[in-house]
């Protein structure tokens, strides 16, 4: 018969032992980076899922000085070293990375972290998705042609990445009103409190529904 003095610790030993190791997700950005600092900030407190680093093709983006504050290593790359070597998946398994997270990151993502990556790369998109898609379709060149079509309506698209601009599978859309006034910075506001809302939930609920 157990001591009922031990019978705690057996239970925290059987805790530990089921633990899961922590998910690695890295963050591709182009820009400012204010998803990208919201989606660190969502899992910083997680004890499933972990924003290891972050990477961009800018070294003047404001991203990278955001995720330094918060504690995420950053790497700049140029374009030669992401299309035509691969030094980038080298980094990323050198980092235990799982996930890639595409938040306004604006270049077309290669062959080799398409096959590296199979089905775990997460982009979101400005636009209610096919519409307001493909090459050169980001930020406000986006809402502003939602504004000037008359659409009464717009929203966000998160979606998995392909070989093609914004044609991966729709994982989630969410959908605000375009209202008379709205110019192209009035809707950006309302699709960056989507975003916001939205991207990092979806993030989580695709990592953990993946995770072998």
């Amino acid at each position: 018969m157990l001591n009922d003095d031990l019978l705690p610790i057996v239970k925290f030993a059987s805790n530990q032992d089921n633990e899961k190791p922590m998910i690695k997700i890295a963050i591709f950005a182009s820009g400012n980076g204010s998803n990208a600092q919201r989606i660190i900030e969502y899992f910083q407190s997680s004890r499933s899922i972990r924003v290891a680093m972050v990477l961009s093709n800018n070294p003047d983006a404001p991203v990278l000085e955001r995720s330094r504050k918060l504690g995420v290593p950053a790497e700049v790359f140029s374009r030669v070293e992401f299309y035509e070597t691969d030094k980038i998946p080298a980094i990323l398994r050198k980092n235990g990375i799982s996930f890639l997270i595409l938040a306004g990151f604006l270049w077309l993502v290669p062959g080799n972290l398409l096959k590296t990556f199979s089905g775990k790369i997460i982009n979101i998109h400005p636009a209610l998705l096919p519409k307001y898609g493909g090459k050169g379709m980001y930020g406000m060149k986006v809402h502003q042609a939602v504004i000037e079509s008359g659409d009464k309506e717009s929203g966000i698209s998160i979606h998995t990445v392909n070989e093609k601009y914004d044609e991966g599978q729709i994982l989630f859309q969410a959908k605000c009103s375009v209202e008379s006034g709205d110019t192209a910075e009035t809707l950006a506001m309302k699709i960056h409190e989507l975003e916001h809302q939205y991207f990092p939930k979806v993030i989580e609920e695709e990592v953990l529904g993946n995770r072998q």
